[in-house]
C-alpha cells in the first residue's frame, strides 16, 4: 500500500490519541498481523478485530508497523500490526472515523463489486455509535 497513506494513518492515529487519549483501530486479518497466540478468532477474521490504545499503555510505530504487548480478558499478547491492515482508526469521544478500503486483494474485489455483484454474507455495514453512555 501506499507509503504516503500508511504515514497518514499514523498521523490520525497519534492525532486521535492526543486529543482523546485513547483511540480504537479496526484490523483486518491479513498473513503480517500478529495477536499473540491468541490469533484472530473466526468472526475476526470475517470482518477484522477492534483493538483499543491509550496514551498510558506501552506501543511503539515504527517503520514497518505497530507493535504493542495488548491484554485479551487477563492474558497479555504480543501484537504487531503493518500499516496496511489497518482499515479504519477511530475515536468515540471525538466522533471521528478515518477508514480506508481493505488491503487484501480478495477484499478489494469485493469493495468494487456493485451491490448486486456481493454475496449476501459481504453487503454487511458495520454501525459505530459515538455517543457517550450514560
Amino acid at each position: 500500500m501506499d507509503e504516503g497513506l500508511n504515514e497518514l494513518k499514523k498521523e490520525v492515529f497519534y492525532g486521535l490519541l492526543n486529543l482523546a487519549g485513547r483511540v480504537f483501530i479496526l484490523v483486518e486479518h491479513t498473513d503480517g498481523v500478529v495477536i499473540g497466540t491468541r490469533g484472530f478468532l473466526a468472526e475476526e477474521k470475517d470482518k477484522g478485530i477492534v483493538l483499543v490504545f491509550n496514551s498510558k499503555m506501552n506501543f511503539q510505530w515504527g517503520d514497518s508497523g505497530l507493535s504493542a504487548k495488548l491484554a485479551f480478558g487477563k492474558t497479555p499478547q504480543q501484537c504487531f500490526i503493518p500499516p496496511d491492515a489497518i482499515i479504519s482508526i477511530f475515536s468515540p469521544e471525538m466522533s471521528a472515523q478515518f477508514s480506508v478500503s481493505p488491503g487484501n486483494s480478495e477484499s478489494r474485489r469485493t469493495a468494487e463489486a456493485g451491490p448486486d455483484e456481493r454475496p449476501a454474507s459481504d453487503r454487511k455495514i458495520v454501525r459505530v455509535d459515538f455517543k457517550k453512555k450514560k
